[in-house]
């Protein structure tokens, strides 16, 4: 499997051939190959800035030549007027690396931005805003990376990395028992050391996945008064499983994690972390983000 840096230069790969191809023919027809210039980069409206040491790899990757001064690092908020990195070097460098690392830029910084808001509203619980895989094509680590940058945290980066079993798949396995069976069956099979989370739509299932023995149990389209009850009943297992430790049978229960998922918005997030779940999944900082404006001008 490749690694993130290699994942992150065929982006940069792919985003130079489809923009840049065999060169930007106004910049050359019209900058001579020796001119050089300098260029900053201007916030337009406030937010968290992300994407800035993706931006030094774009230029890095075009024109090593290129020297990039940053002011204003990832993870800083931002205001109109602010200055965050000035770059200077060869003006046909400067030019034809402009639309990939804004559009890089500007997409980072408005899912940083996006997630702070929602993560904001859970100020003084322990709930997480988590993301999902809705993402866009090609840009999932650095989406997910903005969603760090921004304050929130990040579920699963593929289908790789964790086991996350759902209506579907329960369906075809024959039951949440057969699900979860087959699934750490799996992974003792092919030495694999993953979380287990099911998706669950209602009490019986909830049951079934703590008798299966889960890492994680997903409320999927639970209503807040229907959270607040599920978190009671697992936590309840939980102390009970615990009293019960001497059996080495049973699972102790003692790191199964809540997550909260499908149809969450900003208006109701804080009423679903404060039924007591550990994470709320948010496919919106991702699916549904305005890019934050910015511009590289010439200084």
């Amino acid at each position: 499997m490749k690694t993130r840096d290699q994942l992150i230069d065929d982006l940069l790969t792919l985003a130079f051939a489809e923009d840049v191809g065999d060169g930007d023919a106004t910049t050359l027809s019209t900058i001579p190959a020796d001119e050089m210039g300098k260029q900053q980069l201007i916030v337009k409206e406030p937010g968290i800035l992300a994407g800035v040491e993706i931006a030094k790899k774009v230029f890095d990757k075009f024109d090593p030549s290129l020297k990039m001064t940053v002011f204003i690092n990832d993870g800083a908020q931002v205001k109109p007027g602010d200055i965050a990195f000035v770059v200077e070097g060869p003006v046909r460098s400067l030019l034809q690396t402009e639309r990939i690392m804004l559009n890089i830029m500007q997409r980072m910084s408005g899912v940083a931005t996006m997630t702070s808001k929602y993560q904001s509203r859970l100020d003084g619980l322990h709930t997480k805003v988590l993301d999902t895989r809705k993402t866009t094509p090609g840009m999932r680590l650095l989406e997910k990376e903005a969603v760090k940058i921004g304050g929130g945290s990040n579920h699963r980066i593929g289908l790789f990395d964790m086991i996350l079993i759902k209506d579907n798949h329960v369906d075809f396995a024959g039951g949440i028992p057969q699900a979860v069976a087959a699934a750490k069956k799996w992974c003792a099979d092919n030495n694999k050391d993953l979380q287990i989370e099911l998706e669950v739509r209602n009490t019986h299932e909830i049951d079934q996945a703590l008798e299966a023995g889960v890492d994680r149990i997903m409320l999927d389209n639970f209503t807040p008064a229907q959270t607040a009850e599920a978190v009671k009943h697992i936590r309840k297992y939980v102390a009970d499983e615990a009293a019960l430790k001497a059996d080495s049978h049973k699972h102790s229960g003692a790191d199964v994690e809540i997550e909260s998922s499908g149809g969450i918005t900003l208006d109701t997030l804080r009423e679903y972390g404060e039924c007591g779940v550990d994470f709320i999944s948010v496919g919106a900082l991702t699916h549904s983000v305005k890019g934050l404006d910015m511009s590289f001008k010439a200084c």
